[in-house]
This record gives C-alpha cells, sequence and structure tokens, in this order.
C-alpha cells in the first residue's frame, strides 16, 4: 500500500514538473514573440527616417515631415499616438493610449496581445499633444533590457551627461526635453497626486523631485525648469521596491 502510494506521488511529482517546465517554455515563448513585436516596428521606423533624412524638409520654414509612419502604425492599432526615442540607448518605442482602460497596456503589446512586455502608454488623465504641464509616461523594468529597463543607466550620472536629451515624434511635431532629473521615487500616482493645473502644485511637484535623496539619483542643476514649462516624467518600477518607482525627468527645450 505505501509503496502504491510512493509511486503515485512520485508520478504526481513528474507531471507537476512536466507541467512547470511546459509553463514557463510557453511563457518564454510568448514573451519572445511579443518582443519581435517592438523589433519589427523598430525596424521600419528606422526605414521611415532614412527616406526623411534623405527626401523630407532642409529648412526650419519648410512643413514638419515625420520620421514615424503614424497612418501605418495606426493601421494595426489606432491607439498608437507618439513615438518615444532617446537616442544611442534601447528606449525607441510607439507611444499609445487606451481611452476606456488605463491599465490595458500594462500587459498588452501594441498589437493587442495579452502578456509581457507590455507597452509604452500613457493614461487618459494626460493629452496626447504633450501640452499638459506634466505628461507621464510609463513603461516595465524588462530583465532583457527592454522597454523602460533602461531609465535605470540614468543611475550613473555620466550616463545622463551622455544622454541627456528625449524626442517625442507625433504626427504634427517633434518635441524635445532635457533631462534634469534621474531619482527613486514613491509608488504615489503623479497624476492624482498633483493638481497641475495649479502653479504652487507645480511648483510642490518640482520640490518634490529636488528634494529626493538617494545614492541612485542623478540630477543635472544646470538645466531650468519652472511652473511654466512643460516636463516629461518617464516612470518605470524598480525590482524589489514595490513602493518605489524609478523616474526620468525632462524639461521641453527649443531645438
Amino acid at each position: 500500500m505505501k509503496k502504491n502510494l510512493r509511486r503515485i506521488i512520485g508520478i504526481l511529482m513528474i507531471i507537476l514538473a512536466i507541467s512547470c517546465i511546459a509553463y514557463i517554455g510557453y511563457y518564454e515563448y510568448q514573451k519572445k514573440q511579443n518582443e519581435n513585436i517592438y523589433t519589427e516596428v523598430q525596424e521600419q521606423v528606422k526605414e521611415d527616417k532614412n527616406k526623411v533624412n534623405k527626401t523630407g524638409k532642409t529648412a526650419p520654414e519648410e512643413e514638419y515631415v515625420s520620421p514615424v509612419d503614424f497612418e501605418s502604425l495606426r493601421q494595426s492599432n489606432a491607439d498608437i499616438y507618439a513615438w518615444i526615442e532617446i537616442p544611442e540607448t534601447n528606449i525607441n518605442y510607439p507611444i499609445v493610449q487606451k481611452a476606456d482602460d488605463d491599465s490595458y497596456y500594462l500587459n498588452h503589446t501594441i498589437e493587442g496581445k495579452e502578456g509581457y512586455p507590455g507597452a509604452i502608454y500613457t493614461e487618459s488623465l494626460n493629452a496626447k499633444d504633450f501640452s499638459d504641464y506634466n505628461t507621464v509616461v510609463y513603461g516595465h523594468n524588462m530583465k532583457d533590457g527592454s522597454m523602460f529597463q533602461g531609465l535605470h543607466a540614468y543611475e550613473d550620472s555620466q550616463y545622463l551627461e551622455k544622454h541627456p536629451y528625449v524626442y517625442i515624434y507625433t504626427p504634427t511635431e517633434k518635441i524635445m526635453y532635457k533631462i534634469f532629473a534621474c531619482i527613486v521615487y514613491s509608488n504615489a500616482h503623479i497624476l492624482n497626486s498633483y493638481d497641475f493645473s495649479d502653479a504652487y502644485q507645480r511648483q510642490l511637484y518640482l520640490d518634490s523631485v529636488f528634494g529626493s535623496r538617494n545614492m541612485r539619483n542623478s540630477i543635472d542643476e544646470s538645466v531650468s525648469v519652472g511652473t511654466d514649462d512643460n516636463i516629461l516624467t518617464l516612470s518605470t518600477c524598480i525590482s524589489g521596491e514595490p513602493n518605489n518607482r524609478y523616474i526620468v525627468e525632462a524639461v521641453r527645450v527649443d531645438e
């Protein structure tokens, strides 16, 4: 009887182990397939940029020509409305916004496939034209270095010196931002914590950013930023620190 029981338990353990291995294998396969979606889109945008560089505008007064083919991208997903790039880094992605579900792109790709790595996205609290005082852009901290994992490189102040600019492309304009702070911040929902329509609240937020103290912070005090500017907040999680997030703050500047 005991021998049969041990045999049954052994068989069940083997089945459980095989099931776990199969699940992990499928999860990794699905994640890789989802990541390939972004690789394909990035390659297409790279080709589009090369075309614009050859045939696009050559003088400031000429009409803006977006290096990103938004019309083509929107055929696959109408939620795509902008593109973010930090030159010479892995951050080079479309930005999406789901009007009726702010958490949708936490676990859906730009093609609507469920699972990691999700997408780079903003919430419906932010306007899509980046006219808000503070536009908050979210992305996962992926172990393979994709999505917004690259933001953690700014924990080294020398990295900030070499990669100080963030570019946002929309169908109608190119927006340049200069990074002024890369900090460990609380996990509080920024857009719900501050009323950015009020100048006093804007200053409170800036004070909270510059008042942050952490060995992983990088601050460029030479960059001027105030309550009349437009700022961009790039936000990602920190492994093992559920109460904190790593944010990169940048202010809109003229090219």
